[in-house]
């Protein structure tokens, strides 16, 4: 049956793991919403039609290299696809593929090596179409943060992103370094440790304040080795840390600001899609994103994401023709 039948495999490329799924069906008709379609299925439907469930670690992913990065997408087509099983069309949403350049790049490098429809993406492209959307915001704030949307006429925009050394308000990372500056600013004006400090330094394993910056850029990978501190940050928050719980309010606000950018330049942001695993794991940063949003855009709706991303990189390979 899988020889002939179509399947569409979806690929979420993360900056830490990797989810395939593939399922078989085929794909909508004219005038048809393929991400409609996907999202009214009931989980019996995909159950059913499920062709393959795959996660790995996204060790060797290399975006920035189109032909290793379509190499790699390939291999792990065929390692998870069982069998005789081969795809109708591929759809990737890309841990740092930045720009539409790199990604038709990767994906032209793909459709040679596949020989089918292909399309990839940023991964934060996955969120409208996982939400059952065709049009909003993505944005995603986990170990760092970014927030991706449309112009009305089809060009993508993208905004934040930028790593943690640069950038990513409101990600792990960026909470963990603001946090950092925070305290050092604390400890310049003479003001006593707190508990931001306490938890920082034992974090980190050093004895005092002035010690977090020798640690801070001592990391090799910022993003993750200072990223999984930020339960530190929440935690001191909880404590009553003052300084905790203004980094927080700020990192929400900056989240939020990602948002008014993307207005700024066009991007319909009524729906805004919002996924990652600090923003909808902490309750704190998630209040404090949503209240800077209703202050600046109104209008703007945050919808959780409540399924894998990977629901949305399967619903954009059923569009592909």
């Amino acid at each position: 049956m899988l020889d002939s039948t179509p399947i569409a495999v979806g690929i979420d490329v993360g900056g830490t793991k990797t989810h395939l799924r593939a399922e078989a069906g085929g794909n909508p008709g004219p005038g048809q919403s393929a991400v409609a379609d996907h999202v009214r299925m009931s989980v019996a439907d995909h159950v059913r039609m499920s062709v393959a469930d795959h996660v790995r670690m996204s060790r060797g992913w290399r975006p920035h290299d189109p032909l290793s990065a379509a190499a790699w997408l390939a291999a792990l087509i065929d390692e998870a696809l069982p069998q005789g099983a081969r795809p109708a069309a591929v759809a990737v949403g890309g841990h740092a593929c930045e720009t539409p350049r790199q990604c038709e790049e990767i994906r032209s490098a793909l459709h040679t090596l596949l020989g089918v429809p292909c399309l990839v993406v940023g991964d934060a492209e996955l969120l409208v179409p996982a939400a059952g959307l065709d049009k909003g915001v993505g944005l995603v704030a986990g170990t760092g943060s970014v927030a991706v949307g449309r112009l009305p006429g089809g060009d993508t925009v993208q905004v934040g992103g930028w790593g943690a050394v640069l950038g990513d308000e409101g990600g792990s990372a960026g909470l963990v370094r603001e946090a950092a500056r925070a305290l050092w600013a604390a400890h310049d004006r003479g003001d006593p440790p707190d508990a931001l400090a306490a938890r920082l330094i034992a974090a980190f394993g050093v004895p005092e304040v002035p010690a977090l910056g020798a640690a801070l850029e001592s990391a090799t990978q910022p993003s993750s080795e200072w990223g999984r501190h930020a339960p530190s940050v929440f935690a001191a928050a909880e404590d009553g840390s003052p300084i905790a719980r203004r980094v927080i309010a700020e990192g929400g606000r900056a989240l939020a600001s990602l948002v008014v950018r993307l207005a700024g330049r066009g991007v319909p942001v009524d729906d805004v899609v919002v996924a990652g695993s600090t923003v909808l794991v902490q309750p704190a940063l998630y209040e404090a994103f949503t209240g800077a949003l209703a202050e600046a855009l109104p209008s703007a709706r945050p919808r959780p994401l409540r399924v894998p991303p990977v629901e949305g990189a399967v619903a954009l390979a059923r569009s592909l023709r």
